[in-house]
């Protein structure tokens, strides 16, 4: 590591602030030591940036493919390569989610620049799935790998926008298995029927959330984060008054590997339609969007 980088871990699962970097002009060396540092630490923090947008953008573009937000559109800054939240408008991501898992190929990570923040609250917490997985039983962590989830945009009023993923994925680089469901986004799990779907569903989405997996940021304007959205989740805490605003660049084209396939076909209740169908109905509009491609 080049000697004047300082890291300072957090919390026992995740997390890490790191000074001495200057990351308006980062070198690649430099990248490769931030992809490193995050495969080992998940999300990391670089307190007193302040970069421009365009160095903003460029940063992310060291990482891969960026893409702005696909449903949701800025307040206040025009760029094709960055999206914007502000809590005057709406944005703050007070439910507990992994970004884009709604997409096919979801996002590989975000770089966050914290362009204005409160004196006090709007902190941001992330959760390590690794460890959640890990720590859930044998027989538990069985099933999960051989579940998939039905995910959509519909808190951004696009429930038509869907992807299947596995409900337990493989980490690319490292090979670690995650937890890859999440509140905001994940629907369904696909081959179980809907009301199981539900009690298992509200279970995991609530045992990522456990402190033991977690780290709180208390943020300064000016902050750049970093987080590997393949094995993490985030949560704002809506508890401030006045402004907030980020500025995200999102680093697309993510493939999800399954840590093992589905033991089941998909579940979607027999027999003629009745009440109880209603529950299956995106389901099944889904799989029915599916075969269509497939015949066309």
């Amino acid at each position: 590591m080049t000697t004047q980088w300082q890291v300072r871990r957090l919390a026992g699962a995740l997390g890490a602030e790191i000074t001495g970097v200057n990351l308006s002009a980062p070198s690649s060396a430099d990248i490769e030591q931030i992809k490193s540092l995050l495969l080992a630490h998940k999300v990391v923090f670089f307190p007193g940036q302040n970069i421009s947008l365009e160095e903003h953008v460029a940063l992310g573009e060291s990482f891969g493919q960026i893409e702005d937000h696909p449903n949701l559109k800025n307040p206040y800054t025009n760029h094709p390569g960055v999206f914007e939240l502000a809590a005057t408008h709406g944005g703050v991501a007070d439910e507990w989610h992994t970004d884009i898992t709604f997409e096919a190929q979801p996002s590989k990570m975000s770089v966050l620049h914290m362009v204005k923040c409160p004196e006090v609250g709007g902190d941001t917490m992330w959760c390590s799935l690794e460890q959640a997985f890990n720590e859930l039983s044998p027989p538990m962590q069985s099933l999960c790998e051989s579940l998939t989830a039905l995910h959509d945009a519909l808190p951004h009023n696009r429930p038509d926008k869907m992807a299947i993923h596995p409900v337990v994925r493989v980490h690319p680089e490292t090979g670690n298995k995650s937890l890859y469901v999440n509140e905001h986004f994940t629907r369904r799990l696909v081959e179980v029927n809907a009301t199981e779907s539900e009690a298992l569903l509200t279970y995991l989405t609530n045992w990522v959330k456990n402190p033991r997996f977690t780290v709180r940021y208390q943020w300064s304007e000016g902050t750049i984060a970093m987080w590997d959205n393949r094995c993490t989740q985030h949560f704002v805490l809506n508890d401030f008054v006045g402004e907030r605003i980020i500025q995200r660049v999102t680093v697309m084209g993510d493939t999800v590997e399954a840590a093992s396939p589905p033991g089941w076909e998909p579940y979607v209740r027999p027999g003629p339609l009745s009440a109880m169908s209603r529950h299956d109905r995106q389901l099944s509009l889904y799989l029915k969007s599916q075969q269509e491609a497939q015949e066309s």
